[in-house]
């Protein structure tokens, strides 16, 4: 942009000059780009800062062309000519133009980064977000688990059942599970399937007849991770709500990966129960899902007021 103006004779007639102001544009690129335009989004007096060398620069700009380098003589050809502007020189308009260019140039490049810096922050508030969320349902989870565990083990000691000791050696073996994987964002399947198998086994080992448990398993690579304590919600709910002392229940729960894909389904009766914070599970299952599959899950919940239904897919291989 600057040679479509006679700077060669310009630099050649005045050297320091010509270097000011080079020196001069340089500096308005790079203020408005580090200083001005993140000052302009940086709150009140930080854009009034931004404002202010907005004008600073303004004012700069304008005594540098204010400088008089020269009268130029008359030109024959310019008689009959009617001139916009005729007290300024081509120089000064050079000097405006090439302001002009760089400010707007500045301020798009200033503009551009700011909003990708904008962009990135929102995307590591909401990550943090989303983590902070993704451990608080954790965090209510283990709890959850572990006091209705600690409530079938005291059923199974206060009827003095024989298996109330086995039962006590899976609910260390399961405690000491969640205690391991607390501060994992991802456990092995096979880990989780285990802990599954373990959990199925003690609240098995205080069911009567009337209650048929059916637990199939089928992964194909172990390695593959999961969000630790996400599918056991499910399970513990079908525990909780499908098992009667007095009327017949089949509990049904498969888990089965392939090529990256978990399918998950449970389905039990329904014997209603009041309980406090019943649905808290479920939802916060829901949530989790959401923030750690975004669009790679899809489930499913059957409620007929009688048998209680969860289909769950999940790509394991995108997350």
């Amino acid at each position: 942009m600057a040679m479509i103006f006679p700077i060669e004779r310009w630099f050649h007639n005045f050297q320091a000059y010509m270097i000011t102001v080079t020196v001069w544009l340089y500096a308005v690129y790079f203020i408005n780009r580090a200083v001005t335009v993140p000052f302009l989004f940086r709150g009140e007096r930080k854009r009034i800062f931004g404002i202010l060398l907005i004008v600073t620069s303004l004012v700069a700009t304008y005594l540098l062309s204010d400088v008089m380098l020269y009268n130029p003589k008359p030109n024959i050809h310019d008689f009959g000519i009617t001139r916009i502007l005729p007290h300024i020189q081509q120089y000064q308009q050079a000097i405006w133009s090439l302001f002009m260019i760089v400010e707007a140039f500045s301020f798009a490049v200033g503009l551009l980064t700011e909003v990708n810096l904008r962009k990135s922050y929102l995307r590591e508030v909401e990550a943090d977000r989303d983590k902070a969320e993704i451990e608080l349902y954790k965090a209510q989870i283990k709890p959850h688990f572990m006091f209705n565990t600690l409530n079938s083990l005291y059923g199974l000691f206060l009827t003095q059942n024989g298996k109330a000791l086995e039962s006590l050696e899976k609910f260390i073996s399961m405690m000491r599970y969640i205690h391991t994987t607390s501060g994992h964002d991802l456990v092995p399947l096979s880990d989780e399937t285990d802990y599954i198998r373990q959990y199925v086994g003690l609240q098995s080992l205080r069911l009567n007849e009337m209650t048929t448990v059916t637990l199939d398993i089928d992964i194909e690579h172990d390695a593959i991770e999961v969000p630790p304590m996400l599918l056991v919600t499910f399970v513990e709910n079908c525990f909780k709500h499908g098992v009667s002392p007095v009327e017949k229940s089949d509990i049904v729960i498969s888990l089965t990966e392939k090529d990256g894909q978990l399918l998950f389904s449970t389905s039990n009766r329904i014997f209603p129960m009041k309980r406090i914070g019943e649905h808290m599970g479920i939802e916060n299952c829901r949530r989790r899902l959401q923030l750690l599959y975004p669009g790679q899950h899809r489930i499913e919940i059957d409620n007929d007021g009688h048998n209680y239904k969860v289909k769950l897919i999940i790509n394991l291989n995108r997350i």
